[in-house]
């Protein structure tokens, strides 16, 4: 009996490379955050390296990524499913 976890954090971005390494993509998150001090809104944007076992993914497309334990030394994070196909 398969049960699904709860606690896993889940973000949706853009894959921003898909070609260099071999089952692995840099997907962006941007993030819309105000200036502690100036009060201003500031656009932010982490690169996630996400773990895509199927290589399905391309470079434009949206995608849900949701954490998993440590897969090598920069991946943690791996592919949920393609929202959007690139244009």
């Amino acid at each position: 009996m398969a049960v699904e976890r709860v606690d896993r954090k889940t973000l949706i971005g853009n894959v921003v490379r898909s070609g260099g390494m071999a089952k692995t993509v840099l997907v962006s998150i941007d993030t819309i955050t105000k200036h502690p001090f100036y009060g201003k809104y500031v656009k932010r944007s982490v690169n996630y390296a996400v773990h895509d076992e199927k290589n399905e993914s391309k470079t434009g497309d949206k995608v849900t990524i949701i954490s998993t334990r440590p897969l090598s030394k920069t991946k943690c994070w791996r592919l949920k499913e393609i929202l959007e196909k690139a244009k």
